[in-house]
């Protein structure tokens, strides 16, 4: 067979409009490790700038005559197997991305380099182990007891216990450098560098349980998800009602498949779900499982990503980005919570996790199983559609009753006067659970304090001078800031226009939790937004704090809405129902039930009954309601129908072009441009309509404007190859030069 001299490589720090497989040479020293899925270093454009780049594939030939050489090889084995290089292929394709933006998706961070040099490296104990055996150690320290008392110890401890770490040998024994050097040279003991998993404290030290049992309906459900776990893909759906044992399934399949010999994945939406899942999933599965997710520092990400690589771990937990996960025999992806946003990906490469997840168990013949107490339309859809098998469990577990729920007319609370986040209703709960000991959860999807500050004698509001929103206060500092580009100043005392007085408009995390102090002074209260969880060292320490100091009352955002399992919280309420209901978002009334039906559920859970309560200036909204009698069947319903009308997704897919700019008018011309260029291009295609150029909710961001033309047309037909085709031309389009173009399918903002 020919030797294969020509590298066909993805070169990082290319545009998208340049992007494509760049063949160069490989030097005869180096043909033995520059191999298919190796990273190496590369001369890229005229200066020859040294470039770091991925072999996708090894070929004889080459279309260009004179081909630069591959400068250095930069890892010792493949990173990437050849199904995960056609992964990357195809996100290039589907989600509008460089190769290379996806191969780094793919990788930890710590593999990367800066400067030539690896960020993080790989972490080695040096252990001490016999050189000689047994018997023979032990002879030499008997004859070695009295003059050299250290290596006799040593020589004896290794004779126990077979081998050590040179740092717990020496402070065992009390030896010395040079003791343990004498030994080594005299050939009695040696030295060996071992590698090093750097885990997160939570993977470890958890003691080890049983299975759980499963209730009749949960062991149909798992029996039927397990005859679809074959040789062949599949996808099903598990729709289940809040505390119904999803989790109690997922557990069961996975000790099946292990035993089966088969891997799997479990993806979580949020980071702050991680604890209690691994905790679960630790005292069933022990060192079998790895975990992966952005708070991992990145040598722990690092050697989380090396375990799984070298087959020490079949279970896999993590956020969005484990599903690219390198875990081999894979039999299953689960992802908890399917319906969240947090899947989707708003930076390139502007992935969906269930979409890679699809391919994934389609190249390897393993199950793809989606579960939710609401799950998304699109998923449901699928599987009134056949495409997905169904499985449901309306039940909670033991047969335990569901929240009651009161919907509260805040617009009554405002005539009798109160003006406050807090119903009197909510307040009269708040005191009984106070008063019984039991815990409660408030939600409010606003972090801050007020969402503006307003002059009430000349109207001025504070407006962030890089984005085109007004500025949050945040009373735990006095500043205001905003929350897309992190701008921040001081609050005046008074008006800086006309020294007016100023008022707080809108309430957040913030303001609830200062009313609350108000209210039950001297009462624990701890709040979870992203102000307080990065100062506390991670959602799992507040979640800790909550569950084990038994704090009366948590407020937080959606974090605290989903995955959360406390025994003593008897009592839910949503400060502001219609906070998302009115979104300019197709998505809007689906994120609203959403969200309401799951931060519901975290009410009685256990052996107590729980109690929820809405507020709301809308109560008799049809989302409102249908989300107070835990009705997903009605909401789908409905949702559905509307989608069909208004030709929306499932029915049809939206492929978006985002364009952004310093100068608005010249943004929004090539916006005008693209959606004359796509409605011709797409002129004939049956179901086809471009919509926009149309602001994005928030049109200013970094002092860059944004505008986004819509192309709504069935699925396929080749509509992506046509964006793909028009984003590439603008790019390089000179009358447009200040503008920059991205595409995105059904983006989630």
């Amino acid at each position: 067979m020919a030797q294969m001299t020509i590298a066909r490589i993805a070169v990082s720090g290319v545009p998208y409009r340049l992007d494509r497989p760049y063949d160069y040479n490989i030097p005869a020293e180096l043909a033995a490790s520059v191999l298919p899925g190796v990273r190496v270093e590369v001369p890229f454009t005229n200066a020859n700038r040294r470039t770091e780049g991925v072999v996708l594939a090894l070929t004889e030939v080459s279309p260009f005559e004179k081909l630069k050489p591959v400068l250095r090889v930069l890892d010792a084995e493949p990173l990437l197997t050849g199904d995960q290089i056609k992964l990357a292929l195809w996100m290039h394709e589907r989600f509008f991305c460089t190769v290379y933006e996806a191969v780094k998706a793919m990788l930890p961070a710590g593999l990367w380099y800066k400067g030539g040099k690896r960020r993080v490296n790989e972490k080695f104990q040096t252990m001490a182990a016999l050189a000689v055996p047994t018997e023979e150690a032990a002879e030499a320290a008997e004859k070695r007891g009295r003059r050299a008392p250290q290596q006799a110890e040593v020589l004896r401890t290794l004779c126990a216990i077979g081998r050590a770490s040179l740092q717990d040998l020496k402070e065992f024994t009390g030896a010395s450098s040079q003791t343990v050097k004498t030994l080594c040279s005299a050939g009695y003991i040696e030295l060996q560098e071992v590698p090093v998993y750097r885990r997160p404290e939570l993977a470890t030290g958890v003691e080890r349980a049983a299975l759980p049992e499963l209730s009749p309906a949960q062991d149909k459900v798992c029996r039927g998800i397990l005859k679809l776990c074959g040789d062949r893909a599949a996808a099903a759906l598990l729709f289940g009602v809040t505390g119904s044992g999803k989790t109690t399934v997922y557990i069961r399949l996975i000790a099946e498949l292990r035993r089966r010999g088969r891997t799997a994945l479990l993806l979580v939406p949020e980071i702050a779900l991680t604890p209690q899942m691994l905790r679960t999933f630790s005292s069933h599965f022990g060192d079998d499982i790895a975990v992966l997710h952005s708070s991992l520092s990145a040598g722990e990400r690092l050697d989380e990503w090396r375990r799984i690589k070298e087959g020490k771990a079949g279970v896999v937990i993590g956020t969005r980005s484990a599903v690219f996960a390198p875990l081999e025999k894979l039999g299953a992806i689960i992802i908890d919570e399917e319906q969240e946003d947090t899947y989707k990906s708003e930076n390139a490469p502007r992935y969906h996790a269930r979409d890679v997840a699809k391919f994934r168990c389609a190249k390897d013949g393993a199950l793809l199983l989606l579960g939710s107490a609401t799950p998304d339309v699109e998923s449901r859809w699928m599987a009134e559609q056949g495409r997905y098998a169904y499985f449901s469990l309306p039940g909670r577990y033991n047969e335990r009753e569901l929240p009651t729920v009161r919907v509260v007319d805040m617009k009554e609370e405002l005539r009798r006067g109160n003006g406050g986040s807090i119903s009197l209703f909510l307040r009269d709960e708040l005191e009984k659970n106070l008063e019984s000991g039991e815990q409660s959860i408030l939600f409010l999807n606003r972090r801050g304090a007020n969402r503006l500050i307003a002059c009430g004698n000349c109207g001025f509001v504070y407006r962030c001078p890089n984005c085109s929103v007004s500025l949050t206060y945040h009373s735990f500092n006095r500043r205001l800031m905003c929350h897309h580009c992190g701008y921040s100043r001081p609050l005046d005392e008074s008006c800086p226009e006309c020294g007016g007085i100023l008022h707080r408009v809108g309430t957040g995390t913030q303001k609830v939790e200062e009313e609350l102090g108000e209210l039950f002074p001297g009462v624990g209260i701890l709040r979870m937004d992203t102000d307080t969880v990065a100062p506390a060292g991670g959602h799992d320490v507040l979640l800790e704090r909550f569950r084990e100091e038994r704090i009366p009352i948590m407020v937080g955002t959606q974090m605290v809405t989903k995955g959360l399992n406390f025994e003593n919280v008897t009592l839910v309420g949503v400060i502001s129902a219609d906070q998302s209901l009115y979104a300019a978002d197709y998505r809007a009334a689906e994120r609203t039930f959403s969200l309401i039906t799951q931060v519901v559920g975290r009410s009685g859970r256990f052996e107590k009954p729980g109690r929820a309560v809405i507020q709301t200036f809308t109560p008799s909204n049809e989302v409102i309601c249908q989300a107070a009698a835990q009705d997903y069947e009605s909401f789908y319903g409905s949702e559905i129908e509307l989608r069909r009308l208004e030709d929306l997704p499932p029915f049809t897919e939206l492929l978006c072009v985002t364009m952004s700019g310093l100068v608005e008018e010249e943004v929004h011309a090539c916006g005008a441009r693209v959606r004359d260029e796509l409605t011709l291009a797409t002129r004939g295609v049956e179901g086809a309509r471009v919509l926009g150029p149309a602001p994005l909710p928030v049109l200013k961001v970094n002092n860059k404007y944004r505008y986004r033309v819509t192309l709504c047309a069935p699925p396929g037909k080749g509509m992506r190859r046509i964006v793909a085709d028009l984003v590439i031309r603008f790019s390089t389009d000179k009358k447009y030069r200040g503008v920059s173009l991205y595409a995105d399918t059904n983006p989630s903002d």
